[in-house]
């Protein structure tokens, strides 16, 4: 996990709208790229931060033009997931300072494309494969029409948009080995379903990281510095209580850079070298958790954290 809070992760999808407003009513947002775009010339290399060149005139309607189509896979669906790099501009030339860029943040994030994210972006994502590129610019027509009136002139914000790819599935698949570690107990159902983790023992907890893979993946070894989406449950050893979980939230993956002082060491030792499709038990003590100082009102200095892994996907 993030040493902030992954909740801070889970909530990256709403810096769209964020820096433009609500989606709302976006009637006009549907033009097509003839609408604005092409007046913004993109360069730079796709996958790599993009620099943008801006003509005086700023335009106020709303549009989206594909730069690169892409080649990999199926673009994402509407209320689906998928794996981008993204960097919002004012017209100005400046990156807009609220949503700035993936690049500078240390990977791609996982945007789910919801009613949050604004139509005229939706329609880019569904365009564009992964390895490709869109750049979107997005109005004040973009905002319910209630809120349009009053809207200043001159605001839109621009995206310059790289699809990295689109996840498939929720969890490990595979059959599951018992992962041999005393005091902790697995239930693997199966699907997609969750995984049930049981650290209620009188057992010790182990001194030094564990890492037990309990459903072994078929895809490549996680390489530090990539991006992996994960779920996961957390508990405390000895206790059973859980005190994160990515499962409880809903089911949905979370992301984040592993192998780069990121997330917890017990993490970064524990889960780079793991074939993507794996299903992890990590047991990490103190030191290579939160230290002495713990986190929150659950994990104290003297616990030890017990995670439940699936390393769904690496980018």
């Amino acid at each position: 996990m993030r040493r902030r809070s992954l909740a801070v992760l889970a909530a990256v999808p709403l810096l769209f709208a964020a820096a433009c407003g609500s989606e709302g009513g976006a009637g006009s947002a549907a033009s097509p790229a003839s609408a604005g775009a092409p007046a913004l010339k993109v360069t730079g290399a796709a996958n790599a931060k993009p620099t943008v060149a801006f003509p005086a005139k700023v335009v106020e309607t709303s549009s989206y033009q594909v730069v690169t189509p892409g080649t990999v896979g199926a673009p994402a669906k509407d209320g689906g997931n998928v794996v981008a790099n993204f960097t919002v501009f004012t017209w100005d030339g400046k990156e807009n300072k609220l949503a700035g860029s993936t690049y500078d943040e240390g990977g791609p994030q996982l945007i789910t494309l919801n009613e949050q994210v604004p139509e005229i972006l939706r329609k880019g994502f569904a365009e564009t494969k992964g390895g490709g590129r869109f750049l979107s610019v997005v109005g004040k027509d973009a905002l319910p029409k209630e809120q349009q009136a009053q809207a200043p002139a001159g605001q839109s914000q621009v995206f310059v948009v790289d699809v990295v790819g689109v996840p498939s599935g929720k969890a490990a698949q595979g059959t599951a080995t018992d992962p041999g570690l005393k005091g902790v107990k697995v239930e693997n159902p199966g699907g997609d379903a969750a995984p049930k983790l049981t650290t209620k023992t009188k057992e010790k907890a182990p001194k030094e990281l564990v890492s037990k893979v309990v459903i072994k993946g078929s895809g490549p070894e996680v390489k530090s510095g990539q991006s992996i989406l994960v779920q996961y449950a957390g508990k405390i050893w000895g206790s059973d209580l859980e005190f994160d979980s990515s499962w409880s939230r809903g089911g949905e993956p979370i992301m984040f850079q592993i192998g780069t002082g990121k997330v917890i060491k017990g993490w970064d030792q524990g889960l780079v070298g793991v074939p993507v499709g794996s299903r992890v038990l990590l047991s990490i003590p103190p030191d290579l958790g939160y230290g002495k100082q713990g986190s929150g009102e659950k994990i104290k200095g003297t616990d030890t954290l017990v995670f439940l892994v699936d390393v769904v996907a690496a980018y």
